[in-house]
Parts: structure tokens; C-alpha cells; sequence
């Protein structure tokens, strides 16, 4: 069946369209509200640690959940918890009584949600698309995520900020949440997810099923190596990236709101292109040379924020960050969906974005400290050549480079990626 006629999929790429329209207007509010409660990048930072280490707590149990129970309704739920606390923000922010220890608070109980959303998210798509259709589908949606989240939906948080304030781009990313919950409870009535949840072992123990997928993570050097790398330079260059940026716009090259947004966008057409031309010219043969290659120049990227003198060349800097690291994780995610086992899929995601994110609540803390010290500008170019190094190292590990997709996924011979 061709993606236009899946039913399934056309469903699940609406739902997360939508969402990511309303992430893209969380992202340019949060950033926005922190600093304007907080002028010093220790207000963000704080909020990057208070989302991240629930969701990195809560993994593993994600993972387990979604490999046990049906993985729609996991990702339903965790829709359905976000969009209430995004109403919560907005009414709080619109009426002038939201404080940062509510915001902390709130993006807890959000990250807390993240944990079970995102390894349901990763497993689902090969229950719903053929082995075949799983690069196009991954190539697919990374056009959409840019769009979305890198494009339209900062355009819109910029435009809600400046206008209304950031209660109303709160608003609606729970409004957009509202909406992807209801796609995926339409796609109760589609055969395709009807899987019966007695085959995935509903008799183990959460713990024993997080075991065993530990102990196939641990057999594949391209999984735990590609994770422990990422895990590291994630913990070097993300906490300066996600919260510096924002800062050089409003504080060192005093720009706007809508700048924000404008750099935001900047990745977004980078993602744009890298995923268009992967859609039109499909996957690279030398699947884990790529990946390494491309994340390793997105991460050299982050470096140029701290090089940057106007908005329109830090607009440069996270075009090319966002093309390059849209490339990599296109072909990472197919590589995945298609060599490990669809009983193993959530389990094992879950492990990669645990061990990969792991260290992203120190990476937050260490961030304002580092800064203070070396400079806005320093810290940036620091984090941007260390973490390139790191993901760089992942490639040398022995073994590394003999993997293949060449395997049997569900049964069915798969191409060469």
C-alpha cells in the first residue's frame, strides 16, 4: 500500500503536523517568557533541567509501556496530559500570574509526558507502513517537521508573542495537541493497529523487558556506540545551543521576538531541503558513514553561533546546523526501523533517547556557570568543536562501520539503504 492510500499514516502525519506547528510556537514562547522573567541564561537553563531529567527518569518505563500496551493509545494519553498543562500556561501567562517556578513545575509534568510519547512515536511507524515505505515515510515526515516546527510554527509563536503575548502561543500548543489526540483516536478503527497485545510478552516484568532490551542494545556496536556518542556530545554542545541562542538574539545582538523566530526558520528550510532531496533521490548507500559525517558538521554548525555578528548570519549558522542533523536522523531512524525487531523497537528507542539525552539536564546546568566564566560567544565555540570531536569518535569504534541493512525486518527482504 503507498503512503497516499494508508489510511494509518495519513492520520498520524496530520496529527503530528499539527502538534508541531504548536511546538514550534512553544519553543519561541518559552525561550521568550523565561527571559522575560529572568534576564540571565540561568532562568532557561533551569527549565531545560526541570524538562529534561523527568523525561530522561521515565524513559526506560516509556519504552517498556509502549512495547506492551498499544502504542496509539500511549501516545494519546501522553497528547491529552500536554495539552492540559499548555491551557494551564497559557491561561496563566495571559492573565498575568505565571511565575518560573510554575513554568518549571509545568514543563516537568510535560517532559514527564515526552518519556512515554516519543519511544510509542519512534516503534509505530512500521506497524502502520510496509518495510519498503519506511524510508520514504521517515523522509516524508522530515520534510513536514521542519515546516512545522522549524518554519510555521515560530512564525506563528513570533507573530502570537508580539501581539497578544506568550499566554496565547501556550494556548495553542495545547489546542494543537487537542488535535493530534483526536487524529490518533481516529485511527482506532484501522485494522493495521489492531496487534495483539498478548505478543508482547505480557506476562514479563517491566524490569525483565528493559533488560532484555539492554542486552540486545549491548550485541550492536552501531547501537550503543552511536548512542554513548551522542550521549556525550549532546552533554557538550545542546544545553549552549538551546539556551545561548536565544540570549545572543535579545541580549547581544538585541533583536526581536520575531528574530527569534526568524533564526528558528533559518534551520527549518535547511531541514526542508536535506529532507526533499533524500525524498527525491532516496537513501545514501553507506548508511553509518553518513550519518556520522553529517551529524558531525551539524555539530561543528553550533559553533558558528558564537561567531555570528548580525541575525542574518546566525539565520546561516542554523540553516546548515538544521540541514545537516536532518540528514543524519532521516537515515538513522529508517536504520533502526528496519534492523531491530518490531517486540524490541520501543524498548530499544527508548534506550537510545535515554542514553542520547541522558546528560542533557547537566548539559542545561552547566550552561549558564560555563558562560558566566567564558563568555557567551566562547561557550558556544567551545561546545561546537568538543561536541563535533565526540560524535566523530563514534565512527572509530571497531565494528562500527560493517553494519548493514541488509537483514530480515517482520519477515520481508530489505533494501539496501
Amino acid at each position: 500500500m503507498s503512503l497516499s492510500a494508508n489510511r494509518d499514516f495519513r492520520l498520524l502525519f496530520l496529527g503530528r503536523s499539527v502538534s508541531l506547528v504548536g511546538d514550534g510556537a512553544f519553543l519561541v514562547a518559552l525561550a521568550w517568557e523565561a527571559y522575560t522573567l529572568s534576564n540571565a541564561p540561568t532562568a532557561l537553563s533551569l527549565i531545560g533541567v526541570a524538562m529534561t531529567v523527568p523525561t530522561v527518569s521515565l524513559l526506560l518505563f516509556g519504552g517498556a509501556v509502549s512495547d506492551r500496551y498499544e502504542r496509539r493509545t500511549v501516545m494519546l494519553l501522553a497528547d491529552a496530559l500536554r495539552a492540559v498543562l499548555l491551557v494551564l500556561t497559557g491561561a496563566l501567562a495571559l492573565t498575568r500570574t505565571l511565575g518560573l517556578w510554575q513554568l518549571v513545575v509545568i514543563v516537568a509534568f510535560y517532559g514527564a509526558a515526552q518519556a512515554f510519547f516519543d519511544p510509542a512515536s519512534d516503534a509505530i511507524l512500521p506497524e502502520i507502513v510496509t518495510p519498503e515505505e519506511l524510508g520514504r515515510a521517515n523522509a516524508l515526515e522530515q520534510v513536514a517537521r521542519p515546516l512545522t516546527l522549524r518554519l510555521i510554527g515560530p512564525a506563528l509563536g513570533g507573530v502570537l508573542v508580539g501581539t497578544l503575548g506568550s499566554g496565547a502561543a501556550f494556548t495553542a500548543d495545547g489546542a494543537s495537541f487537542v488535535a493530534s489526540a483526536v487524529t490518533l483516536w481516529l485511527m482506532a478503527s484501522s485494522p493495521a493497529l489492531r496487534v495483539s497485545v498478548g505478543s508482547r510478552a505480557d506476562e514479563a516484568s517491566t524490569v525483565r523487558q528493559v533488560l532484555e532490551g539492554w542486552a540486545y542494545v549491548r550485541r550492536h556496536v552501531w547501537l550503543w556506540g552511536t548512542f554513548a556518542s551522542a550521549g556525550i556530545a549532546y552533554l557538550l554542545f545542546m544545553g549552549p545551543a538551546v539556551v545561548l541562542l536565544p540570549f545572543m538574539v535579545k541580549h547581544e545582538l538585541h533583536g526581536s521576538g520575531f528574530e527569534l523566530g526568524l533564526v528558528v526558520g533559518a534551520g527549518g528550510l535547511g531541514s526542508v531541503a536535506c529532507a526533499l532531496t533524500i525524498l527525491r533521490g532516496g537513501l545514501p548507500s553507506s548508511s553509518i558513514n553518513f550519518i556520522y559525517l553529517t551529524w558531525t558538521l551539524a555539530t561543528l554548525a553550533v559553533a558558528g553561533y558564537g561567531l555570528a555578528n548580525a541575525v542574518w548570519q546566525l539565520m546561516l549558522a542554523s540553516l546548515a546546523f538544521n540541514l545537516l542533523e536532518t540528514g543524519g536522523t532521516i537515515v538513522w531512524a529508517t536504520l533502526k526501523q528496519r534492523l531491530v525487531p518490531g517486540r524490541l523497537l520501543g524498548r530499544v528507542s527508548s534506550l537510545d533517547w535515554l542514553i542520547s539525552i541522558g546528560l542533557l539536564p547537566v548539559s542545561f546546568a552547566l550552561t549558564a556557570p560555563v558562560s558566566a566564566v567564558l563568555g557567551v560567544r566562547m561557550t558556544l565555540i567551545a561546545a561546537g568543536l568538543a561536541g563535533a570531536a565526540a560524535t566523530a569518535g563514534g565512527l572509530l569504534l571497531p565494528g562500527m562501520r560493517s553494519v548493514r541493512d541488509s537483514t530480515v525486518y517482520h519477515g520481508s527482504p530489505q533494501a539496501q539503504l
